[in-house]
């Protein structure tokens, strides 16, 4: 099963397959994904995915231009942030550059929502490629991910 086909898999498992769009063009970075989508940057849920120390990702969906703030996530999680190279993305989260999300994510990943993101109603995650996302609000969101708010953005 492709990392897509995956993803489309876990929405249709929590009710949510409709949410899911599919683009003729480019949504692998914030601001193609807002071209497609017709939407500010910020409400694209920006999926970081930094690597543990033991082990596994961090996965931290923030508000589309948000930055790691790096004294936050250290007193947070403990560790500094070191993020996880493009090239390892697809055999430590499940999903490659331009497509990585909350969903579908490989064993070891802890799903984490930044605070950065309850300005909003509805937000737009990636889906697992480079060309699609799903459209959800946050409630659906906390829901479908983790009840496990952060704040580690500046």
């Amino acid at each position: 099963m492709s990392n897509v086909e995956a993803v489309k898999a876990y929405l249709k498992n929590v009710g949510l397959d409709d949410h899911y769009l599919e683009f003729a063009g480019s949504s692998a970075t914030v601001e193609l994904a807002a071209q497609q989508l017709g939407c500010e940057p910020d409400r694209i849920a920006k999926t970081i995915a930094c690597i543990k120390k033991e082990g596994g990702a961090y996965i931290i969906v923030a508000k589309g231009t948000a930055r790691i703030d790096n004294g936050k996530f250290k007193r947070t999680f403990g560790e500094k942030p070191h993020f996880v190279p493009a090239d390892l993305l697809p055999e430590l989260v499940g999903h490659p550059m331009g497509g990585v999300c909350p969903f579908a994510l490989k064993d070891g990943c802890d799903v984490y929502l930044d605070e950065s993101l309850k300005a909003f109603d509805v937000v737009y995650p990636a889906a697992g490629a480079h060309n699609n996302a799903v459209r959800v609000t946050i409630e659906e969101l906390e829901r479908i991910t983790t009840d496990r708010w952060v704040d580690v953005t500046k």
